[in-house]
């Protein structure tokens, strides 16, 4: 079986839901409470690829108020400030991930994640 790690902030309903459905689906993922261990610049560019999105502002949380408060609401924000910014600022990065060796999903909504198992 295929090892997943899951980005989870316990505090929120989305993550447990999805945690949940994982064990559910017969999976122990490795829980990453990447609030309390941010992440490297490393590990969340990676996660982009496996995410196979076109930008990493489509794994952020774009409403909290960091933000717009780092500008990253203007159009000519580089790539790597955003990558910086959850580095930094790790809140800002969109939660549940589900990530396999391969690949990685947003568990919006929580049944998105089966895709990958």
């Amino acid at each position: 079986m295929t090892q997943l790690e899951i980005l989870h902030n316990p505090r929120c309903s989305k993550s447990r839901q999805t945690l949940e459905l994982l064990k559910q689906n017969g999976h122990d993922p490795v829980v990453i409470e990447y609030l309390k261990h941010p992440l490297s610049k490393q590990q969340i560019t990676q996660i982009i690829e496996k995410l196979s999105i076109q930008h990493p502002r489509l794994m952020m949380r774009t409403k909290e108020a960091e933000f717009s408060e780092l500008g990253l609401n203007h159009e000519d924000t580089s790539i790597d400030a955003f990558i910086e910014a959850m580095v930094s600022h790790p809140k800002l990065i969109e939660r549940p991930i589900v990530i396999t060796e391969n690949k990685a999903r947003i568990g919006r909504p929580p049944e998105s994640v089966l895709e990958i198992l």
